[in-house]
C-alpha cells in the first residue's frame, strides 16, 4: 500500500490496473480496503483502481476527532486530487456508499458514476431514531460487546460464510471507541435527501437481503437511479456473493456510464 499526507494524517490506498473510467473503492464503518478485494481484483483487469482506508480505519490514520460524511468525502477529493483522477465511477458498500454519494455531490467533476452495496440511505425515521440511540451507547464502556451485537446482525443466519462472520465481528469491533461513535454519528445524521437531489452522475444502487431503503424516495431525488438486489447473501454481499456483484458493475459499466459520457 502507499500513503499520502494531508495535513497531518497519513490516507493509506492501494493502486493497481489501467483503463478508463477509472475505479475508486471506499470501505464501510469500522472497515478497510480488503473488504471490497474481490471487487478490486476483479475490475483491475480493465480499470485503474484505488481502494483506500478513510481517515480512522484501517493503515489511515485515526485522529481522535469528529467525523463526519462530508469530511471522509473531502479526503477521498483530495487524494483523487493528488493522484490527478477525474470522472471515476465510485463504489461503495455501506458507509462508503454515502461517501460516495457525498463526493458526487460536492465534486462532480471527480465521479462519472456512484455505486452503492447495501448503504443505509433513505430508512424509515424509526431506523434513524435506533442510529442515533446507537451511538449513544458507542460512548458508554459497553461500546465493543454493542459493536459486536450489531455486526452479528448484519449476517443472515446459516446462510453467509460462519468463518467469515466471525472474523468481520471481531475485526469491527477492534476499532477505536472514537471512530466507532464518531463514524456512526455521520452516518445517522448524514443528510442523504441533499446529496442524491445534488448527484447528476448515474448511480447503482445494489441491495442485500433485508433493505430497508425507500426506492422510490431515492428516485424522485436521483432520476438516475438504477436499483438491484443480490440473492441469498447479507450486508457483507460483495464478499459472500462477488461474482454477483461484480456482473451488476460491469453492467452499469457498459451501459450507464457509457451513456452518460456519450450525452456529455
Amino acid at each position: 500500500m502507499r500513503t499520502l499526507n494531508r495535513d497531518g494524517v497519513a490516507l493509506y490506498y492501494d493502486e493497481d490496473g489501467a483503463g478508463d473510467p477509472p475505479i475508486v473503492l471506499i470501505h464501510g464503518w469500522c472497515c478497510d480496503h480488503t473488504y471490497l478485494a474481490p471487487q478490486f481484483d476483479h475490475l483491475r483487469t480493465e480499470h485503474r483502481v484505488i481502494a483506500l482506508d478513510l481517515r480512522g480505519h484501517g493503515r489511515s490514520d485515526k485522529p481522535d476527532q469528529e467525523y463526519s460524511i462530508a469530511g471522509f468525502a473531502g479526503d477521498v477529493n483530495w487524494l483523487l486530487g493528488e493522484l490527478g483522477v477525474n470522472g471515476a465511477v465510485v463504489i461503495g458498500h455501506s458507509m462508503g456508499g454515502l461517501v460516495a454519494l457525498e463526493l458526487a455531490a460536492r465534486h462532480p467533476e471527480r465521479t462519472a458514476g456512484v455505486v452503492t452495496l447495501d448503504s443505509p440511505l433513505f430508512r424509515p425515521e424509526a431506523a434513524r431514531t435506533r442510529m442515533r440511540d446507537l451511538v449513544t451507547v458507542l460512548r458508554t464502556p459497553e461500546y465493543r460487546a454493542t459493536a459486536e451485537r450489531v455486526v452479528s446482525g448484519m449476517f443472515l443466519p446459516g446462510i453467509d460464510d460462519p468463518d467469515r462472520r466471525a472474523r468481520i465481528i471481531a475485526a469491527m469491533s477492534a476499532a477505536p471507541q472514537h471512530v466507532m461513535a464518531g463514524a456512526m454519528q455521520a452516518i445517522a445524521t448524514f443528510d442523504d435527501e441533499g446529496a442524491a437531489a445534488a448527484c447528476k452522475a448515474p448511480v447503482l444502487a445494489i441491495a442485500a437481503a433485508g433493505s430497508a431503503t425507500d426506492v422510490e424516495r431515492f428516485r424522485s431525488l436521483c432520476p438516475s437511479l438504477t436499483t438491484a438486489q443480490t440473492a441469498c447473501a447479507g450486508h457483507f454481499h460483495q464478499l459472500e456473493t462477488p461474482d454477483q456483484v461484480n456482473a451488476m458493475i460491469d453492467r452499469f459499466l457498459r451501459t450507464s456510464v457509457t451513456a452518460a459520457a456519450v450525452l456529455r
